[in-house]
Parts: C-alpha cells; sequence; structure tokens
C-alpha cells in the first residue's frame, strides 16, 4: 500500500517520441522566419543604443534607419506568420515583447541625453507594466482582451515620436509644396510622446474596463 501511494504521486511522463516531438516543434518555432524577424528586433536595440551613445547627426540618421527597419519588421512578422500558416505560442509571447523592449530602451535612453523628461518615461514604463499584468490575469482567467483604437492611436504616435527624438537636430523640413523651415526634431518627437501619453492612459483605463465588465459576465454565466 505505501509503494502504490508512492506510484500514485509520481508525475505522469510523457512518452521520449512525444518530449522529442514538442523539443522540435519548440525548435522549429523558434527558427521559422517570422519568429527570427521578431529576435532581429531584439538584436538590434544594443546597435540603437551605442549609435546614440555616439551623438553626431550622422550616427543618429543611422540609429533612426536602424530602428525603422525594426519597426517594418514588426508589421512584416506578423503578415508572414499568418501568411506561412505559422502563428506559434512563442511568436505570440515574443512578438510584443520585442516592441516593448525596442520602445522602452529608447525612452529609457533618451532621458540622459535630455531629449524625455523622467516623469514622462516613467508614467509610460508603469503603463506597460500596468496593462501586461492585467493581460496576464485576464488571460488566466480565460479572458481575452483585444487592443482598443487608443491602444493602437498609442503605438502609432509613439512610433513616430520615438523616430524623431532618435534623429533629434534641427532639420529643414519642406512637405512638398510646403516649405517648414528648420524644425528641431527634439520638441517635434516629445510632443507626439506627449501625445500617445494621453492615448496611453484612455487605453489602459479601457483595458480595466473590458477586464472587469468580462470577469463580471463570467460570474453571470457561473451563476
Amino acid at each position: 500500500m505505501a509503494r502504490a501511494g508512492i506510484l500514485s504521486r509520481r508525475p505522469n511522463r510523457l512518452p521520449l517520441s512525444e518530449r522529442k516531438r514538442r523539443r522540435r516543434s519548440l525548435r522549429d518555432d523558434a527558427f521559422n522566419v517570422p519568429n527570427l524577424l521578431t529576435m532581429a528586433r531584439v538584436a538590434v536595440i544594443p546597435i540603437v543604443l551605442v549609435l546614440l551613445g555616439r551623438g553626431s547627426p550622422r550616427d543618429c540618421v543611422w540609429a533612426a534607419l536602424v530602428y525603422s527597419a525594426a519597426a517594418i519588421t514588426d508589421l512584416l512578422d506578423g503578415y508572414l506568420a499568418r501568411r506561412m500558416n505559422v502563428v506559434s505560442v512563442l511568436g505570440k509571447f515574443l512578438d510584443p515583447l520585442a516592441d516593448k523592449l525596442l520602445v522602452m530602451a529608447v525612452l529609457v535612453y533618451m532621458v540622459p541625453m535630455g531629449r524625455m523628461p523622467e516623469w514622462a518615461v516613467v508614467l509610460l514604463l508603469a503603463r506597460e507594466i500596468s496593462v501586461t499584468s492585467l493581460r496576464s490575469i485576464a488571460s488566466s482567467e480565460g479572458v481575452v482582451i483585444a487592443a482598443g483604437d487608443d491602444g493602437k492611436s498609442k503605438t502609432a504616435l509613439q512610433m513616430v515620436g520615438i523616430l524623431a527624438l532618435i534623429l533629434g537636430y534641427p532639420y529643414h523640413l519642406r512637405l512638398g509644396p510646403l516649405d517648414m523651415g528648420m524644425v528641431d526634431l527634439v520638441y517635434a518627437g516629445r510632443a507626439l510622446v506627449y501625445i500617445s501619453l494621453v492615448f496611453s492612459i484612455l487605453s489602459a483605463l479601457s483595458y480595466l474596463r473590458l477586464f472587469a465588465e468580462a470577469v463580471e459576465a463570467k460570474d453571470r454565466r457561473r451563476q
């Protein structure tokens, strides 16, 4: 009886063939094209920061080009994953993580450069951590919270604002026939990030409302 009790507590082990299949599946997911693009987005973060640290106008232009290429892969990897039918759990984890690492690393680096104030970066970091935690709790409860219009607007404004902050010097801008003269892109980028901060807070409140409604609906179904 004692031995039977010990055996009953022993965890069920998967067959060797099944464990190998799962390891192979994870390895295949890691090395498919969309996930490689996502991982490349993380890998270029140090390159952007090194170029920013060197600080010359030429280096900032190169940093902006690398950042833009990384932002394009954000659009490309999702499209390729759907087109190639290789949407994976690993990709769903890596894609938003790579986006947040790229954005937050650059914004934090802007503080000692004097291009962004500490309070704005702290608020943006707090918002990202809070929303990520909320979505994790919702997922554990079987609730999926999709990104709303405020969140999408925030992302678009943030990307363009950060690009302007990376360029970081006054430039003579001409939009078609409209001559805008000398524009300091630090001020332009900062303004766009401030606007994105408003959308960030609105989208966080929207996430909180949707989460509360979904949990209440789930509790009502249980009754």
